[in-house]
């Protein structure tokens, strides 16, 4: 039975791949940067700040991602509304700082990376968290309706989710000079 789940994890994770290929450079840079910082992987000042601008972007990134261990730990086992209520607060305040970042342009890249955030058990309450952060005035009206259209009817009233962990963790990869390669 091992070897049989073996080939469907690989599939899945080439799924997940294929995902991430698709969302637009400036996407990808972000879920990476996130990733590292959120997942304590890498120095994230030093691998992603290009600028001022972007430094204290990823400063104040990590001071809100600091509460993600407590988020883990506090994501609800049932839809009860007094168990979502400390939870759902913090998601929608990290959601709404990754969104006012400008990087997730719609649903599917937001779920992509806090599946791996937080853990496939963040899935239900991803559509509820997503579309409060969404329209929060702090974002510009045509950015608010954008991020809005992308949330599909399937994903804002699903039945039910997959308890699968992501298998995908995207990383920064160095590029390598093609010309420096041994023929």
């Amino acid at each position: 039975m091992g070897a049989q789940m073996k080939p469907a994890a690989g599939v899945l994770a080439l799924a997940e791949m294929k995902e991430f290929a698709g969302f637009s450079a400036a996407t990808q840079r972000y879920v990476r940067r996130a990733l590292d910082i959120g997942l304590d992987r890498e120095d994230a000042l030093e691998r992603w700040s290009r600028d001022v601008v972007e430094a204290a972007s990823i400063r104040a990134q990590s001071r809100l991602y600091e509460r993600l261990p407590d988020l883990r730990a506090m994501v609800p086992g049932d839809s009860g509304l007094g168990s979502s209520e400390p939870f759902l607060g913090g998601l929608i305040m990290l959601t709404a700082f990754d969104l006012g970042q400008a990087r997730l342009p719609g649903f599917s890249a937001y779920r992509f990376l806090y599946e791996r955030l937080i853990g496939a058990e963040v899935r239900p309450w991803l559509p509820a968290a997503f579309c409060a952060a969404a329209a929060l005035p702090h974002l510009q009206p045509e950015l608010r309706r954008t991020l809005l259209q992308s949330i599909s009817e399937a994903a804002a009233t699903a039945s039910g989710w997959s308890n699968r962990q992501p298998a995908f963790f995207p990383y920064w990869v160095e590029k390598v000079d093609i010309a420096a390669l041994p023929n």
